[in-house]
């Protein structure tokens, strides 16, 4: 047979250079040559979307398929109609999440506890269920009236169908006016004279952004209900219809029917094209009339749109790289010129590769990042393997933008209805910018009122690349944004042709970092003297918040018990005693106690070295139970690992430890002293309230030091906070209450000598003025070793709260240093009140502090200490709605840079693989390059899951 000897001789050819191919990276593995089949079939045969899943994918397809064969053997044209209508518009719905809201609903309907919450949810459910209903009855009605009365007539200029064209072209213009003037741009060439100019407050913004909001509302209401309804009319009204058991029919209007509803903006600007070149040729016999019904010109007009754009975002991409290549001084090599002159002089063979690129709908590959071009081997649209969400490196930064995720997709719900994103196709790439912070979105999947969205957080510049990168983002976006207010109505983007084009901004809720230098305040002499007597009162107001509370959670007195001491339960969960643990002091060689010298005996050698006869610490000890980490301490040398390797892998240097130290010796014979704890008989019954648990009070504080010390008590202040209490929980009090307890002397001695003792555990006995060093150590938790000390941090939840203590005193520091001093008690109460109740005061690497920012506390503060610079810093995290800038990506440039990556794990270490197996989208801005271990602005920190965000 002729027919099979010519492909034969073809397929030797094409085998011949199947390796060359391979080793160029243009042959596809199965996987993704699967499931690139699939999704071109349903996007362009089908009707339908790229899926977010691969799973998602393969269950829609087979349904997709099923329901084209289905149509097939349908015997009436009405019924044809009514079946391409209604499961055309079912199967572009969230099917997925529509199920899981109205199980979720039904659940909670039938469950007999209802919460309180579940109300308006439930109600939305059945609100959004009733729409969906109500659209579908009226499509069907509409599609099977005008089919049965009015679609025998052939297209004519003054037919149906051709009235509702004209509707149509009406209706894309004035949708493709207002998607236009919704950003900051339009045709992404002249500033937008509409969009606000001051972005600088998201007050002034949004009253400025409420014209384009009531434009976004006319659009969205003309996407969601007009131009369906009007496609619904031209396709009823076709005359290709009344042919049944035809495959082409079935196949393209099938497309069709879902099209208007899947991909509203796309179906519209098909329609418009074939009515547009029906009109013009309708009256001739030519192969568009003669051989092609309405619905293959449609599917031929929408795989021509889609190649058509992929071509021209494929030539923006490969001018970008020509141009950069030479303007850019990092990208310049000797063979630059080289290049550039052969892209020029082989120009068709480049214009060949690009137009090929773009009919198989792969990314281009720029050969190393040089302007050498090969194709790409075809990939779904989400082009790196795996899970949406399984590809980001958790680190530090993980916890801003995963508090960020759902405020953002709350604002995108709107820019993406409104339009102000430009068009938005599965595929589509999105950069935000906010402070030193980057988030990347990709739209995965796009139907009838829901878009489906990957958002990923980029780590934040760490490098001089990224920091680089990062300016040329913020340059952009500046220029696009901020530098406005005296420029010219018209004015020109002057980064017109760039890959990233500023959209829009959108006020989302996140937190906004400030970092200050400490300089003047911490070293300050007479601050540091006042914070002692600070440290006091903040104590008191702590320990008599604790009881208080304590006390609404413990049962009813006991009469009978009056008299006696009353414990409070000291149990706390274990993470809390990691926590501990965690802030547990340092003994260095500086502050070691009498207990951690070894055993020195007349028989022990001073020199001897043997790594056996060391001392085995006590097992009474809880201070060196666990693992000690050395922190940071301004002005000492580091050293690595410092004491805990240093015991582990050399001897103990006896000698050393006794000359430094020189302390007393220990008498190991001699029994410890265990201190007992006199009753404390109250005058006032409800003292007991705020009686503070018998363990705290065992401090060994010398009487002398106790008795010099007492009248540092705040006692004014004592009084002042007690009588600030309300003990609304009592059911019957007297009308004195308060006034008894601020009376009452034993309480008060037990208030004094839990918060002196306290003082000597973290300042030690002298009268000293704190150093800045001490004040930072303190803070951390990492504090010298004193007199008390060992006590105290054997009280874990005592020392928690000095330490807490400590803390807020510090914070009060500062702001009595940036706000102005404290006029008297009401003003300090309210200071400490709102460091409860809206402040998280700690450090950036405690796990509460990571708590705070996902349950978005209000403020956070933390004390830190630059070694560089040799200063100490604060920062302040505050929780406030804030202007976030979005540009739309060049889609090939990412996807190029995907191809480049893939080529440069042929040739990647195992590191640089395991690396790029947990990153997933470098992105491509200041000089279209991608190094194989330094992708551009940073691996991705955090990837939400597929986020499903409604667009109703």
């Amino acid at each position: 047979i002729p027919v099979l000897e010519q492909t034969n001789q073809i397929l030797h050819i094409i085998f011949l250079f199947l390796p060359f191919l391979w080793a160029l990276g243009i042959l596809p593995p199965l996987d993704a040559l699967f499931l690139w089949g699939m999704e071109q079939v349903l996007e362009f045969g089908l009707g339908g979307s790229p899926m977010s899943s691969n799973t998602r994918l393969l269950v829609m397809f087979l349904i997709s398929t099923g329901t084209a064969i289905a149509s097939y053997f349908i015997p009436s044209t009405v019924g044809v109609v009514l079946f391409m209508t209604g499961f055309g518009f079912i199967l572009s719905l969230n099917l997925s999440e529509i199920g899981l809201a109205f199980k979720h609903t039904m659940i909670s309907h039938l469950a007999s506890n209802k919460s309180k919450s579940s109300g308006p949810r439930i109600h939305s459910v059945w609100k959004e269920f009733f729409f969906y209903l109500t659209v579908l009855t009226l499509a069907l009605i509409e599609a099977s009236l005008l089919h049965h009365f009015a679609g025998f007539s052939a297209f004519s200029k003054a037919s149906p169908q051709a009235i509702v064209s004209y509707i149509l072209i009406i209706l894309l213009i004035v949708m493709w006016i207002l998607r236009e003037i919704q950003g900051v741009y339009l045709f992404g060439v002249f500033r937008n004279p509409f969009y606000p100019k001051d972005v600088r407050t998201v007050t002034m913004f949004m009253e400025t952004q409420r014209r384009l909001m009531k434009v976004g509302v006319v659009r969205r209401i003309l996407l969601t209900l007009v131009s369906p309804f009007a496609m619904i009319a031209f396709l009823s009204l076709d005359s290709s219809l009344q042919s049944l058991h035809s495959v082409s029919i079935c196949l393209g209007f099938t497309r069709t029917f879902r099209m208007v509803w899947q991909n509203t903006e796309n179906a519209l600007l098909e329609m418009v094209i074939v009515s547009i070149v029906q009109m013009l040729l309708f009256n001739t016999d030519v192969w568009w009339n003669r051989s092609l019904d309405t619905g293959i010109r449609l599917l031929l007009a929408g795989v021509i749109r889609d190649r058509l754009l992929q071509l021209i975002s494929k030539l923006h991409f490969a001018a970008a790289v020509l141009l950069t290549s030479w303007t850019e001084k990092k990208q310049r090599r000797k063979s630059t010129a080289t290049l550039i002159t052969l892209n020029i002089v082989f120009f068709p063979i480049v214009l060949a590769f690009i137009a090929v690129s773009a009919l198989l709908s792969s990314p281009m590959l720029p050969l190393f990042t040089l302007p050498i071009f090969l194709i790409g081997f075809p990939r779904p649209i989400r082009s790196w393997p795996g899970p949406v969400g399984a590809t980001a490196c958790v680190c530090s930064d993980t916890m801003y933008y995963q508090q960020v995720v759902p405020s953002l997709a709350a604002a995108l719900q709107s820019a993406l209805a409104s339009g102000s994103l430009g068009l938005s196709l599965p595929g589509s790439h999105y950069l935000c910018r906010f402070q030193d912070r980057l988030m990347w979105i990709l739209v995965l999947e796009r139907g009838f009122t829901y878009c489906c969205v990957n958002i990923k957080g980029l780590e934040l510049q760490e490098t001089s690349c990224h920091t680089a990168e990062a300016h040329r983002v913020d340059e952009v976006f500046e220029m696009a944004f901020e530098h406005q207010e005296h420029a010219e109505t018209f004015s020109l983007n002057h980064h017109f042709g760039n890959i990233l084009t500023p959209c829009t901004a959108l006020p989302v809720r996140l937190y906004s970092d400030a970092r200050n230098v400490l300089s003047g305040i911490i070293d300050s002499h007479e601050n540091l003297k006042q914070l002692k007597d600070d440290f006091l009162k903040v104590l008191v107001w702590i320990l008599v918040q604790y009881c208080y509370k304590k006390s609404k959670m413990c049962e009813k007195l006991d009469k009978t018990t009056k008299n006696k001491e009353w414990s409070f339960p000291l149990t706390q969960p274990k993470a809390f005693d990691n926590a501990v643990e965690k802030l547990r002091p340092i003994k260095d060689e500086d502050s070691f106690s009498v207990d951690t010298i070894a055993d020195w005996t007349d028989d022990s050698d001073l020199f001897d070295l043997d790594p056996s006869r060391t001392r085995e610490r006590k097992e009474t000890e809880p201070l060196e139970a666990t693992p000690r980490t050395l922190l940071s301490v301004p002005g000492s040398v580091e050293m690595e690992s410092a004491v805990g390797a240093l015991q582990e892998t050399a001897p103990e240097d006896k000698l050393y430890k006794a000359v430094v130290l020189g302390l007393p010796a220990v008498d190991k014979g001699k029994k410890q002293e265990v201190v007992s704890v006199p009753l404390v008989e109250f005058s006032c019954s409800y003292s007991e309230l705020l009686s503070i648990p018998e363990e705290w009070r065992t401090a060994p504080i010398p009487t002398s030091k106790l008795n010099e010390k007492r009248q540092r008590f705040p006692e004014d202040w004592y009084h002042f906070v007690l009588s600030q209490l309300d003990f609304f929980h009592l059911k019957e009090k007297p009308s004195n209450l308060l006034e008894d307890i601020t009376k009452d002397k034993a309480l008060k001695e037990l208030y004094v000598h839990g918060v002196l003792s306290c003082c000597f555990g973290l300042f030690g006995l002298d009268n000293t003025v704190p150093a800045p060093s001490h004040v930072f150590r303190a803070y951390t938790g990492g504090i010298p070793w004193c007199v008390g000390l060992d006590w105290l941090t054997g009280k874990p939840e005592l020392f928690q709260l000095a330490l807490k203590a400590f803390r807020y005193t510090f914070k009060l520091m500062v702001d009595k240093a940036s706000l102005g001093p404290v006029e008297n008690f009401k003003e300090l109460i309210n200071y400490l009140e709102e460091y409860e109740s809206d402040w998280y005061i700690g450090l950036v690497s405690d796990i509460e502090w990571q708590q705070a920012v996902l349950q978005e506390k209000p403020y956070l503060f933390s004390l830190g200490h630059d070694p560089n610079m040799g200063v100490y810093t604060s920062r302040v995290l505050t929780l406030q709605e804030l202007l976030v800038q979005v540009g739309k990506l060049n889609n090939e440039a990412v996807r190029g840079q995907w191809a480049n990556l893939s080529w440069e794990l042929l040739y990647a270490t195992n590191d640089d693989e395991e690396r790029y197996s947990i990153q997933a989208h470098p992105v491509l801005l200041r000089n279209l390059t991608v190094q194989a271990a330094d992708p551009p602005l940073g691996y991705p920190v955090y990837s939400s899951a597929s986020l499903h965000v409604p667009l109703l």
